[in-house]
């Protein structure tokens, strides 16, 4: 952490507040479509379409609910109440999925995705606002780049957590884990209020702002009343009820943000509207780089060769990160060519008398000997790949960029965002490399094809997220920071939801190349429009941050 000479003191307490509060929201990410679809260990025995529904649809509103936190941080409640009632009600939640009640568990993820509302938008402005200070102005990128770092140190640690407590003790543990992150993230953004407390300032409502009341009778109401019209109307428009629930409950946003950038002042209009088309191209990188809790996770599970090396393989089992596969025949659960659970008329898994299902695709020349046994890696432990890349890298890019600073060449916030695109698509190629390698999964691929694959979308990754929240911070009017914070998160929800979208799409493509190009056209196609945008962006940029 850098010295307080350089960075605000507050960043430390941000940092590590951030960092455990994601160690509980990843930790359930990692876990939550192999806990669904789980049917041998206490999981809920999910079709995997419906699972990733779920996983799409909770992703969503966790990123929908900051436009509402935002605003009511920014009207009523404050930066720093926001974050505490939504810690709170996170930390609830996680402990609420420990509860093996299918009511209980929804009304937890429901919980969870309030509490992200209120924790996630108003943590980032109040970060954003201790860098306002002029002797701090010119590192707010770098500050941000070290706040995500903080995200992904709770994000990689979390997954042995999961692991552990799955394998030594029961879902539920690892559930009850995320809660004591989320409250140890409480407690430690409380001790350090002192050190942003100034920061906290709220925005009185100026001539020509919509009411916060109706805000809710124009917005807010017509979510409720048109989202409900998407879940009940007939057929499935876009796939399922939930999806078609969601996209309905977005257009009245939508039409809020548009409206929003109807009546801008002269001054706030050209901002409002390059953060508007930034938002727009990003949620095409949110759909793919999502895919990491189920597409690529499926992949992971039954694609990937997980199986340790000798040398590891007393020390993982040890620590329980590791799962047993025996090469016997016995009784199993039964599942299709395309590793979906075999279920009969009531819904039940089907049991057949065979070999596990890990061994499905295993070359015959690597298969263990009859009744030998093989430890594999636990599945939610390749959610940790991403995370550690960001960490390696985040320092690297960091000192990067201080270089071409030093030499008057770092490149505008919107170029790296740009260039983060456009690096984000390469990483599908991988995926099909993998695939083809693997013919189309009749064999196992190497684990090395996922690395590759997280380690480019990481690049991509450190140039576009860290930046887009600097970029709102940046550029949004003074008095709308946290509502646009809420706009780039609600752009991220619609990406979120896409990806389970996509993710349900899975079981639909014989060849999983298709299924990895679509992918990438549509980051492609992203790139292309902001490179389109690019100089337009950098004026606007270079006009209202000067």
């Amino acid at each position: 952490m850098p010295s307080n000479h350089k960075h605000p003191a507050a960043l430390p307490f941000l940092f590590f507040s951030e960092m455990w509060e994601r160690f509980g929201f990843y930790l359930l990410l990692a876990i939550l479509q192999l806990y669904l679809t789980d049917a041998e260990s206490g999981g809920w025995a999910m079709d995997r379409s419906k699972a990733v529904d779920i996983f799409g649809t909770f992703i969503a509103f966790v990123y929908l609910t900051p436009f509402i936190g935002g605003l009511l941080a920014d009207r009523k409640l404050g930066y720093a109440r926001s974050v505490i009632i939504g810690g709170i009600l996170m930390g609830l939640g996680y402990m609420g999925l420990a509860v093996q009640n299918l009511t209980v568990f929804y009304l937890s993820l429901g919980l969870i995705c309030v509490g992200n509302g209120f924790f996630k938008p108003n943590i980032s402005t109040l970060l954003g606002n201790v860098y306002n200070d002029e002797k701090y102005r010119s590192r707010k990128d770098t500050g941000y780049n070290i706040f995500y770092m903080g995200i992904n140190i709770g994000a990689f640690i979390c997954t042995f957590f999961a692991a552990y407590l799955r394998n030594s003790i029961n879902w539920g543990a690892a559930f009850m884990a995320a809660g004591i992150g989320m409250f140890l993230g409480v407690l430690i953004f409380i001790v350090g209020l002192k050190h942003y407390r100034h920061a906290d300032v709220r925005k009185p409502e100026q001539p020509g702002d919509m009411p916060l009341g109706s805000i809710f009778a124009q917005v807010f109401l017509p979510v409720l009343v048109v989202g409900y019209i998407g879940w009940v109307i007939p057929g499935n428009i876009f796939g399922s009820d939930s999806t078609d629930a969601f996209i309905f409950a977005c257009l009245p946003i939508v039409y809020f943000f548009t409206n929003l950038l109807r009546k801008a002042s002269g001054a706030d209009k050209q901002p409002v509207k390059a953060l508007l088309a930034i938002f727009a191209v990003s949620v095409m990188f949110w759909a793919v780089f999502k895919q990491n809790g189920t597409a690529l996770t499926t992949w992971a599970q039954f694609y990937t060769d997980r199986e340790l090396p000798a040398a590891i393989e007393g020390p993982a089992r040890s620590l329980y990160l590791a799962e047993t596969v025996a090469n016997t025949t016995d009784s199993v659960v039964a599942y299709d060519g395309e590793f979906r659970v075999i279920k009969d008329a009531q819904g039940q898994p089907v049991k057949e008398y065979g070999k596990p299902v890990y061994l499905k695709n295993v070359a015959p020349e690597e298969m263990p000997a009859e009744g030998e046994t093989i430890s594999v890696v636990n599945t939610e432990l390749f959610q940790s790949v991403n995370p550690f890349f960001v960490i390696v890298l985040t320092p690297l890019i960091v000192a990067f960029f201080a270089l071409l600073r030093r030499r008057n060449k770092e490149p505008s916030t919107p170029t790296k965002i740009a260039w983060g695109l456009l690096i984000s698509s390469l990483s599908t190629f991988m995926m099909v490399a993998a695939v083809v390698y693997c013919d189309n999964g009749a064999s196992k691929a190497s684990l090395w094809w996922l690395f590759g694959c997280y380690g480019v979308i990481t690049v991509g990754e450190l140039l576009l997220s860290p930046m887009g929240l600097s970029l709102v911070s940046k550029l949004s009017p003074p008095r709308l920071t946290s509502l646009m914070m809420g706009g780039w998160f609600l752009a991220t929800s619609i990406g979120n939801k896409l990806s389970g979208v996509l993710a349900a799409m899975w079981d639909t493509y014989d060849n999983k190349v298709n299924y990895f190009l679509v992918n990438f056209v549509l980051l492609g196609f992203a790139a292309g429009l902001i490179f389109v945008m690019l100089r337009w962006l950098n004026r606007v940029f270079r006009e209202h941050t000067s």
